[in-house]
């Protein structure tokens, strides 16, 4: 199933900025400002969890109270994302309801990885095995089996795999495979190339092409 995610801040680009980030996980995104009626839109979608900004213009604790609000009624998990940083600022947003709290401004990278960790906490959210056709990615064990043979990858051959499992059917950039894997200051795409070749050998050792090239533009994983 999609991920919900239930996004409130207060800034219009750092929301866009959001929605993009998440959309390319392939989660499903609704964002609001925290002068919305959060809980209503909270109570109609039902995420599996919720950013939230703790400032709303110039008042401090608007987003604290928005998460009170939210704990009192449900245990959606609730990730703090502020520009505000001290140690008394995350100790607060932890008490009013958090699960986790980080600071702007903040890698996209990390963003995730923290969100993927409190829906792994929470029970919520995608499953961290990932089924294409044969093809099986075990996120929480970091295993790949192909046509039921277990396949010895890199953590970097795991990785474009796992990213390209996740959204089957849709062509993935190398540019975008640079920036998720090695990093927002990497530019040579001979890397995404070499660690690709790596991969797919292993996987046509077992099974036929599933990991196909876009000419020109990056890669897609399909079955047929």
């Amino acid at each position: 199933m999609q991920v919900q995610v239930l996004a409130v801040e207060d800034d219009p680009d750092v929301r866009d900025l959001l929605v993009a980030v998440l959309e390319r996980e392939g989660w499903a995104v609704h964002a609001t400002g925290p002068a919305d009626d959060v809980q209503r839109v909270a109570d109609e979608m039902r995420p599996d969890v919720v950013i939230l900004d703790v400032r709303d213009g110039s008042d401090d604790s608007a987003g604290l109270n928005v998460a009170r609000r939210l704990r009192a009624g449900s245990d959606v998990p609730i990730v703090f994302c502020s520009a505000l940083g001290t140690v008394a600022d995350r100790i607060s947003g932890f008490e009013s309801g958090g699960d986790d709290y980080i600071v702007k401004p903040f890698s996209h990278d990390e963003l995730i990885a923290r969100l993927r960790a409190v829906l792994r906490r929470s029970g919520r959210g995608a499953s961290p095995v990932i089924r294409v056709g044969d093809l099986v990615v075990d996120d929480r064990a970091h295993v790949v089996s192909y046509c039921r043979h277990v396949l010895d990858v890199t953590r970097l051959e795991f990785g474009v795999l796992s990213l390209l499992a996740g959204h089957p059917g849709r062509v993935v950039s190398k540019v975008e495979l640079l920036d998720r894997l090695w990093g927002h200051g990497a530019c040579d795409v001979n890397l995404v190339e070499r660690h690709m070749s790596g991969l797919r050998a292993k996987l046509e050792l077992v099974g036929p092409r599933i990991v196909h090239t876009v000419r020109g533009v990056g890669y897609v994983l399909r079955t047929t």
